[in-house]
C-alpha cells in the first residue's frame, strides 16, 4: 500500500453517487486448455480499480478544482487522498487521475460539472481472512447493538 500526504481539497463537495462505478483489474489467471476446460489461478493478491467520478461545483469550487489539479498533484501525475462511500462505509483511497478530467460543463445558471476516471492503488476489502466468517461480517449489525447496550463503556 502505497501512501500520499496530498488530500483532495476538504472544502469540496465529495463525488456524485449517480454512476458512481468500479472496474476492479482481474486478480487471477485464465487459461483455456485444449478439451475447452480452463484452468484458473491467482495472480495477484492486490490489484488496482478504476473508478469514475462526477462533481458538481460553484464557481469558486470550479475554480479551486482546477488550480489544486495544476499546482497540487502536477497536473494529475501525483497520487492523492480521496473520500468514497464504499460497501465499507465512507472510505479513504489514494488514487491518481487515469486521464485528463472533463469539463467545466455549465450546469443551469452557475454550477460547474466535472468528471474524470480515477485509478484507485487497491480496492477497498475487508481485512485479510473476514471472508472466511461470512457468520459475523452479515451479523455485524446485530453485534454492534449487543456489544453497545451490554457494554458502552468499552
Amino acid at each position: 500500500m502505497i501512501e500520499t500526504n496530498i488530500d483532495f481539497p476538504a472544502g469540496l463537495p465529495n463525488g456524485l453517487r449517480a454512476d458512481h462505478q468500479a472496474n476492479h483489474v482481474q486478480p487471477f489467471q485464465r487459461t483455456t486448455m485444449a478439451d475447452g476446460r480452463a484452468r484458473q489461478r491467482r495472480r495477484f493478491s492486490s490489484v488496482s480499480s478504476m473508478q469514475t467520478f462526477t462533481w458538481i461545483f460553484k464557481a469558486n469550487e470550479a475554480a479551486l478544482f482546477e488550480a489544486w489539479f495544476r499546482d497540487a498533484i502536477k497536473d494529475g501525475a501525483e497520487w492523492f487522498n480521496i473520500k468514497r462511500l464504499t460497501p465499507l462505509g465512507m472510505s479513504v483511497l489514494v488514487c491518481r487521475f487515469s486521464s485528463m478530467y472533463r469539463g467545466p460543463v455549465l450546469l443551469g445558471v452557475d454550477r460547474w460539472q466535472f468528471s474524470a476516471e480515477l485509478e484507485v492503488w487497491e480496492r477497498p476489502l475487508m481485512p485479510v481472512g473476514w471472508g472466511e466468517f461470512p457468520e459475523f461480517v452479515l451479523g455485524s449489525s446485530i453485534i454492534d447493538i449487543a456489544l453497545n447496550r451490554e457494554w458502552p463503556e468499552a
